[in-house]
């Protein structure tokens, strides 16, 4: 059975093993992610070479994620690699310390002291930890310690209500960037935006150095979820990602849930990619089996009408990556199969204003009154298939290309599934034969069922579906 959620695994030690690998495409990855954070670029040049040439083994379009670290917000190091803070007791945070001690600890960010006052809560290691600030003294954050814990390494630090100032773009993204437009990455993650204009500053990295790939927000700062500045993020986005990790710890657990529902709907509106991240199935980094909570979590990501689920350490580094990818296909299949289409509510209140929106449009509304087999949306940049993934129509959308890069880009798509086709001349009948035949031979339909195809005429113009057609299969052989 065909699923319409797709899913994003993380590579990493666990899976970085061709056989290994295989068997995660084989059991449904549709995205690798490859997380900037860790290794060097000739790692990671080397990951996607192995992901393409699985991918060709097998015979589907893996796509690639590349995921930039974005700032280090983060302590230092410590003399002895950990200490233990006790509740109540004084800690400081110190931009000029080298190596912690039980006392004091540098940091990876130097401008903390200027982000802080007094009063200021600090949460550090997921929340694990939690500091308040007594007060800023030149270089030094002195706090004392209202939930204590075992303290290591370069763990993470997050701003209760967000309003840490640090820039989403270092300058290790910007080699990063270099690094993914050199292996023809198909998806960019920017991390901790603040505005649309670190996007928009992705995007031009991006494009002057000769890559096309679709830009993912993710949203995990407090800023980032106000309705304007959201908004602002998704305008100059192609997607965004639910960052529930560093998000909870910013806003407070118990408002994510809401959030990552509205997030997905403002996306879906804004006819733009969503994918819901962080512990999904966290328990199977060491458990062959999700727990029940977990599977009630990814259920209700695909309620939420996600495009996409996506797995961190689970596949990265968890003992069982195959297993759980299996488990993730399986909840996401059941969800979808209660979720009744009501597209004609969901037109209610729409307004098209171009012709090839229209057309995705009008494809959708036919292919859900005739109970169509398929809708075959042959197109260039893949706009038309992303427009008909927007809305639930219960029909399954192909997206037909003679665009490399666009049948990869179309695989984080909700419902849709991308297949190439050869013809490159300029006759509409030839090629709507061959969209025709590319179905056939891939098992979607047989003679006799009834698909619609969009098209745009002139052939192979971008932006220029302004077609569309209601096609019995076989009866132009017949005829």
């Amino acid at each position: 059975m065909l699923r319409s959620t797709k899913i994003v695994a993380t590579l990493g030690p666990a899976s970085s093993d061709p056989a290994v690998l295989e068997r995660m495409v084989r059991a449904g990855v549709d995205v690798v992610r490859l997380n900037f954070s860790h290794g060097t670029a000739d790692d990671h040049l080397a990951r996607a070479e192995l992901v393409k040439n699985v991918g060709r083994k097998v015979g589907r379009a893996v796509a690639i994620m590349c995921d930039l670290q974005g700032p280090k917000i983060r302590v230092g190091k410590f003399a002895h690699g950990r200490i233990t803070l006790e509740t109540g007791k004084q800690f400081i945070l110190d931009a000029a310390c080298e190596l912690g001690n039980d006392e004091r600890v540098g940091l990876d960010y130097k401008d903390l002291p200027r982000d802080v006052a007094e009063g200021a809560v600090l949460l550090l290691d997921d929340g694990r930890i939690m500091l308040v600030v007594t007060e800023v003294r030149g270089e030094e954050v002195h706090t004392v310690v209202r939930h204590g814990g075992v303290l290591s390494d370069h763990k993470g630090i997050n701003k209760q209500g967000g309003g840490l100032t640090a820039p989403a773009l270092t300058a290790k993204d910007m080699e990063d960037i270099k690094t993914a437009v050199k292996m023809q990455a198909d998806y960019l993650a920017v991390s901790f935006p603040k505005s649309g204009a670190d996007m928009y500053m992705a995007r031009e990295l991006m494009r002057a150095a000769g890559g096309k790939a679709f830009l993912i927000a993710k949203i995990e700062r407090a800023e980032a979820v106000e309705p304007k500045t959201l908004m602002d993020i998704m305008n100059g986005s192609d997607g965004i990602m639910v960052a529930r990790g560093d998000l909870a710890v910013e806003v407070g657990d118990a408002a994510v849930p809401a959030l990552q529902k509205r997030m997905i709907r403002m996306a879906r509106e804004a006819n733009k990619l969503a994918i819901t991240a962080t512990q999904m199935m966290e328990s199977m980094v060491a458990s062959p089996v999700p727990t029940r909570a977990e599977v009630s979590d990814v259920a209700n990501a695909v309620l939420d009408g996600t495009d996409a689920v996506m797995l961190s350490a689970e596949s990265a580094s968890g003992k069982f990556p195959v297993e759980t990818i299996m488990s993730m296909d399986r909840i996401c299949i059941q969800a979808e199969q209660t979720q009744v289409p009501n597209l004609d509510q969901d037109f209610l209140n729409r307004v098209f204003t171009r012709v090839d929106q229209s057309i995705a449009m009008g494809a959708l509304f036919t292919a859900f009154h005739l109970k169509v087999k398929a809708i075959a949306a042959l197109t260039e940049s893949g706009s038309t298939a992303l427009w008909m993934s927007r809305m639930n129509c219960g029909v399954p959308i192909y997206a037909l290309t003679s665009q490399t890069s666009t049948r990869y880009r179309c695989a984080l798509l909700r419902d849709t599934y991308p297949l190439m086709v050869k013809y490159t001349g300029h006759d509409r009948e030839e090629l709507l034969q061959e969209a025709e035949s590319v179905l056939v031979e891939n098992g979607v339909v047989k003679d006799g069922d009834l698909i619609v195809i969009t098209i745009g005429e002139p052939i192979g113009k971008v932006g220029g579906t302004n077609t569309m057609k209601i096609v019995r299969v076989g009866e132009h052989r017949r005829g």
